[in-house]
């Protein structure tokens, strides 16, 4: 793990750059645009809220997560993603203040170039800070992409995710950067992993900073 923080020192993290706004639906309880390059996504949250009895659950609130595609009706990919989404979620979140409660987060995807599930994921974020959530932690998605040379491109668009042998995705949280989820696709090997991992870590520190820098703009204007 060592040799891998040495080469994530020497890796040049470059993440393309950064678009959020807060509070731009009415309907939901609290919403948010991200943008990453030319990926963008519009998430929504509603709760908490009444549950249905088949999908109360007695100490803490139900989540469930919708991702709707650009075009046409959910597949098997967006049924994935969604997962991600939830278990990232739930791990932040402090559900057990919202027994027998439904809390539904709604993403939809607007334009994908890339990086999508970190994409996806740092919406969510910010819309579930927009809702007042009660949360342990922040957390962010870090795309990362291993080409055919072993180099590792962080935030990669869709021309470079096809050419490359893996693309590897994590939840880092905010306090420890631990990784919190990780969705991976492609081969690699233990070693690349923990460089992958490393990398993504190092990126999170940029990601939180922006949205420190997002929300203290925001509410200087409203103060």
């Amino acid at each position: 793990i060592t040799s891998a923080m040495e080469v994530c020192k020497s890796t040049d993290i470059s993440l393309r750059e950064f678009g959020c706004e807060q509070n731009l639906l009415s309907r939901p309880d609290g919403s948010a645009s991200f943008i990453q390059g030319d990926t963008s996504v519009l998430a929504g949250m509603y709760g908490p809220a009444e549950v249905k009895v088949s999908k109360e659950i007695y100490d803490r609130a139900t989540l469930e997560v919708l991702i709707q595609p650009k075009v046409g009706l959910p597949s098997v990919r967006e049924r994935s993603q969604e997962q991600c989404v939830r278990e990232t979620c739930e791990a932040s979140l402090l559900s057990f203040l919202h027994p027998r409660s439904s809390l539904t987060l709604i993403l939809q995807v607007v334009h994908n170039d890339g990086s999508l599930l970190s994409c996806l994921l740092n919406a969510a974020c910010m819309a579930l800070m927009d809702a007042g959530l009660p949360m342990s932690c922040l957390f962010c998605g870090v795309t990362c992409a291993i080409n055919s040379d072993g180099q590792i491109i962080t935030d990669p668009t869709v021309a470079q995710e096809k050419e490359s042998r893996a693309i590897l995705t994590f939840a880092i949280d905010s306090t420890d950067h631990k990784v919190l989820m990780s969705s991976t696709q492609g081969s690699f090997s233990v070693y690349e992993l923990q460089q992958c991992i490393a990398v993504c870590q190092k990126a999170s520190e940029k990601i939180f900073l922006f949205y420190r820098d997002s929300v203290q703009r925001r509410y200087s204007k409203t103060l």
